[in-house]
């Protein structure tokens, strides 16, 4: 892997984490275009690499919520920090469940099933469509709501199903603000982003990458580059989506979601 590869990962991984297009559709479509993938040690580092960008990109864009609600609990008190941090608590549990307990199934859906990936992009597609077409309304996120917005984000381990696509989604079909429906979809997803890299750590795959003498065969500027860009296009991407969101503009990425997942099951048919 070169600079532009790494660069066009990067830009990818930044854009779609936030916009609702689905990252992991997408990255999968590349690699097939693309004719190859990476190695098992090359893909899981920089999949790490890129993770940890577009993490730290969210907690830049929320660095006031991030603050208060940290500020709240270290108070140990049950105050609106302590409860909003419960309800996102509340949300990790479906996906940690999926995750934990069918992850060798999941990994299989990433090994090229294009046709499976364009079924979901269509998926997330009427998922956005129906929810810009809600009525707007100034409701929180509750307990309950939590736990069914976690569960939409357990489904959206899928290739294909935009994670904030369906949590936003889901979010404002259960009626709840738009505004804080994206606040709630963003701030949710940092502690499962820092799981899965810690994970990915203490993976024994990561500690084979870690002991390899040979290396990896790619340098670190390379990483770097990749870091960086999904970094800075994750950062836009964040701030813009939540503008979309607001406008209820959420529409114009149903209909690209269409159009995606159509191409790459007629293109993959057709092949």
């Amino acid at each position: 892997m070169g600079f532009l590869e790494a660069i066009i990962l990067g830009i990818i991984q930044g854009l779609t984490e936030f916009l609702p297009v689905s990252s992991s559709g997408h990255l999968e479509l590349v690699k097939y275009i693309q004719g190859q993938e990476l190695s098992g040690k090359s893909s899981l580092m920089m999949t790490t690499v890129l993770h940890f960008a577009t993490a730290l990109s969210t907690i830049i864009v929320f660095r006031k919520d991030v603050l208060l609600i940290l500020k709240g609990l270290f108070q140990f008190k049950k105050n609106d920090e302590f409860i909003f941090a419960f309800k996102i608590f509340l949300s990790m549990i479906p996906a940690v469940i999926v995750g934990l307990l069918f992850d060798d199934i999941l990994e299989s859906f990433f090994h090229g099933q294009i046709i499976f990936v364009g079924f979901m992009l269509i998926l997330t597609g009427i998922i956005l469509f129906l929810a810009d077409k809600s009525k707007v309304t100034q409701k929180e996120v509750g307990f309950f709501n939590s736990i069914l917005i976690g569960m939409a984000q357990a489904i959206a381990i899928l290739p294909g199903i935009s994670r904030s696509g369906a949590t936003i989604g889901t979010s404002v079909l259960l009626g709840i603000d738009r505004f804080k429906a994206a606040r709630f979809s963003f701030l949710m997803v940092i502690p499962i982003i820092f799981g899965k890299i810690a994970k990915d750590l203490l993976s024994e795959d990561f500690a084979t990458i870690i002991s390899d003498k040979n290396g990896l065969g790619i340098s670190l500027g390379v990483f770097l580059i990749g870091f960086f860009f999904a970094f800075l296009t994750g950062f836009f991407a964040c701030n813009f989506m939540i503008f979309l969101v607001k406008k209820s503009k959420l529409s114009y990425f149903s209909y690209y979601c269409f159009i995606v997942g159509l191409i790459a099951i007629i293109c993959k048919t057709v092949n």
